[in-house]
């Protein structure tokens, strides 16, 4: 991939930071933030750009809307997650209804993941 296509999702990237959805913010601002790793929103690899990236767990965090139990969807995202696997990333994905409604245990899984994937 060229640099410039690098570049091409960088405005896109940083409208996503700011138009996270209600459930990213819940998860950035009460849990991703304070964690005593670094956490990265709208991080790009390749031609995708992931919702969170954490360096110290090399964990990628998704979370899915609606939209992505459509079939179409599906296989972009199986897609999509086994490139950034190739690259030795990890993908959680929780759905949107798991952030609502067990924050808890989504930040838990989070937090063992990170644990056991540290370097």
């Amino acid at each position: 991939m060229s640099k410039k296509e690098d570049r091409d999702l960088t405005p896109i990237a940083r409208t996503l930071r700011k138009n996270m959805t209600k459930e990213e913010k819940h998860l950035w601002y009460d849990f991703l933030k304070k964690l005593p790793c670094s956490v990265n929103r709208q991080k790009q690899f390749g031609n995708y750009i992931v919702d969170f990236f954490c360096a110290d767990g090399r964990l990628i965090i998704e979370l899915d809307g609606s939209q992505h139990y459509k079939e179409e969807a599906v296989k972009r995202d199986t897609e999509r997650d086994a490139y950034l696997e190739g690259l030795g990333l990890k993908v959680l994905r929780f759905s949107n209804y798991d952030v609502n409604t067990n924050f808890e245990g989504v930040c838990l899984a989070i937090r063992r993941e990170i644990e056991a994937r540290k370097w």
